[in-house]
């Protein structure tokens, strides 16, 4: 396994990317609402990130997909495919994936947003799968492991009476979307890859109301909960730094954190 270590010219480059795809989700936050369709927004998308950021949506052609992210509705678990008969319900929860490659480099990230009818069942899901991913990033340090990580977001989630999917990781990125390591949403402390300054790689972690079992359905993309139950996912683009980690695509209302 060759895991790229990037320099600080590439991490500079890295970060660039990273602010930029906060912004596509800054730019989002006043348009995702009842009544617009994942296409429109999927549209909305690729305008801001060719035109107002003069950059390139990483998904599009990749694996041969034919969109700029990925929308994921309600028991779809990933790899939601945009369509123009997607409206938003005021009941749903959609979970938006987006990449973005500016000079070369690629950050990935993606956010839950919660329609305005949405039940206290699948708030306090989407709550806790973004204190699952805080929780695996906050392990993150040189000297550490994949499986802190892991180990992390799965005690957080079970404690909750929650499942972590386990057929979908976070990975390496950087030149390319998909790089070493792969990065799982479960393990055991202490074990798995040594975490180095200057690795980047994504935290991703998918989680279930009811069984952690997916499927696929025909279109050969979009991941659904097999029992229909809700699923929730969070992402981040992070950097091991010197001392613990930097969020490279952290957003303005995480400031704080």
């Amino acid at each position: 396994m060759h895991v790229h270590i990037k320099t600080p010219t590439e991490i500079e480059f890295m970060r660039e990317s990273g602010k930029l795809l906060a912004s596509v989700f800054h730019m989002l936050d006043d348009f995702v609402k009842e009544g617009v369709s994942t296409l429109e927004i999927n549209d909305k998308v690729e305008d801001f990130i060719r035109n107002e950021l003069n950059a390139r949506p990483a998904s599009l052609g990749q694996y041969d997909y034919g969109f700029s992210l990925n929308s994921s509705i309600n028991e779809v678990v990933c790899h939601g495919v945009p369509n123009d008969s997607h409206k938003l319900k005021a009941k749903d929860i959609i979970n938006l994936d987006i990449t973005l490659e500016k000079n070369g480099f690629i950050a990935d990230s993606s956010k839950m947003y919660v329609m305005s009818d949405a039940n206290p069942i699948a708030k306090r899901l989407v709550k806790t799968t973004y204190e699952a991913m805080w929780a695996g990033i906050k392990k993150v340090k040189p000297g550490g492991t994949l499986g802190d990580i892991g180990a992390a977001i799965q005690t957080l989630a079970e404690s909750k009476g929650y499942s972590v999917v386990k057929e979908y990781c976070g990975h390496g990125i950087g030149r390319e979307m998909h790089e070493e390591p792969q990065v799982l949403h479960y393990g055991k402390t202490g074990t798995g890859m040594v975490l180095e300054a200057g690795m980047t790689f994504t935290i991703e972690p998918m989680i279930n109301q009811g069984k952690a079992k997916t499927k696929t359905k025909k279109d050969g993309w979009t991941v659904v909960t097999a029992d229909k139950k809700l699923s929730a996912q969070w992402e981040h683009t992070i950097l091991v730094t010197e001392t613990g980690y930097e969020v490279l695509t952290l957003r303005n209302e995480e400031a704080s954190i």
